[in-house]
């Protein structure tokens, strides 16, 4: 039997640092929008990440947490992945033109991918089965779309009504 101490030092060193950051970089303001982003974005991760796994695109043959419950990885779908993408909306750049907000999109969507693609390869974390790197970037990248959409449309600000 495999002793797999690389994945597990990936595993807890990368839901410490995630942690760590969270509780550094989500000021005591908007712990409310980093709750709300983390648990919309879960339901992105827990739907599509089911999906790849389910349809065999996608394997996890090393995981650390709730291995007989499902096949997805429960560290990276519900803890790391969302929150990152709290990081992602609380310090999106909204006044910003096009131009930034589409590096901003596609250095956080880079960052993860990267990781995952070192994951593929040196570790047992992840296979792809009929999968490639970019169905990874595209999949991210609407997440992280879709997650921001959510979040602009709950915090939008209503006008008051004034009835006297």
């Amino acid at each position: 039997m495999k002793n797999y101490k690389l994945e597990k030092s990936i595993i807890f060193s990368s839901s410490f640092i995630i942690i760590f950051l969270l509780i550094l970089y989500v000021p005591k303001q908007k712990v409310r929008q980093a709750f709300v982003s983390f648990l919309f974005h879960q339901v992105i991760t827990w739907f599509f990440g089911l999906l790849v796994v389910e349809k065999g695109l996608i394997k996890y043959p090393y995981r650390y947490f709730f291995k007989h419950s499902n096949k997805s990885s429960f560290l990276f779908e519900y803890l790391i992945f969302p929150a990152i993408a709290v990081l992602f909306n609380l310090y999106f750049p909204k006044k910003s033109n096009k131009g930034r907000i589409i590096l901003y999109y596609f250095l956080y969507t880079s960052i993860i991918t990267s990781f995952e693609m070192i994951a593929v390869k040196y570790t047992k974390l992840i296979r792809y089965k009929k999968w490639a790197w970019y169905w990874s970037f595209v999949t991210i990248w609407t997440s992280y779309y879709l997650s921001h959409l959510f979040y602009k449309w709950f915090f939008k600000k209503t006008p008051k009504c004034n009835i006297a």
